[in-house]
């Protein structure tokens, strides 16, 4: 199943603060100065389960919806604190059309609040890609593994405006 689709017969599974993700969406209005997320990366997890608590209890993402269905998460929305999000579910090689293995996504998130975290992702022992650092661009960013061997990569760059918005 495409991991962006909730099916219609799922269980939802309870967040960390048992709130039916059913009934109550978690939208999120970004403050005007950001961006909207208009891109959702999707990717997939042998175990999922164990990758969501990873994503959320380790790196610190929002678990914003986890839909379950037969004993695997058909749809997962994982929210950033800071703004973006991405989606996932379990791998599924049947859909070839639309199955990514799991261990080959990479994502960069931005976050004002980039050496707290690395210093708390690097005290949990989490895999280390490449040390914090500053970039020429003006980013200060460093990237991590998470278990299943996708890249993150956080730094502080937001990226250029738009050109209708210079």
């Amino acid at each position: 199943m495409n991991t962006n689709e909730a099916p219609q017969n799922a269980q939802v599974a309870q967040s960390d603060q048992n709130t039916d993700t059913t009934h109550t969406p978690a939208h999120r209005h970004a403050p005007s100065h950001r961006r909207a997320p208009d891109v959702w990366p999707t990717f997939q997890a042998h175990d999922a389960p164990a990758l969501i608590d990873f994503l959320v209890g380790t790196l610190g993402f929002l678990r914003t919806a986890v839909y379950e269905d037969g004993g695997r998460v058909a749809h997962a929305q994982l929210d950033w604190p800071e703004g973006g999000g991405v989606m996932l579910g379990s791998h599924d090689p049947g859909a070839a059309e639309w199955c990514l293995e799991p261990g080959t996504f990479g994502a960069y998130v931005v976050t004002d609040h980039v050496d707290a975290l690395y210093r708390r992702l690097t005290e949990a022992g989490v895999k280390v890609l490449r040390e914090i650092a500053d970039q020429p661009y003006g980013s200060r960013e460093f990237a991590v593994a998470d278990p299943e061997g996708n890249k993150w990569s956080f730094g502080t760059y937001r990226g250029e405006p738009r050109p209708d918005q210079r």
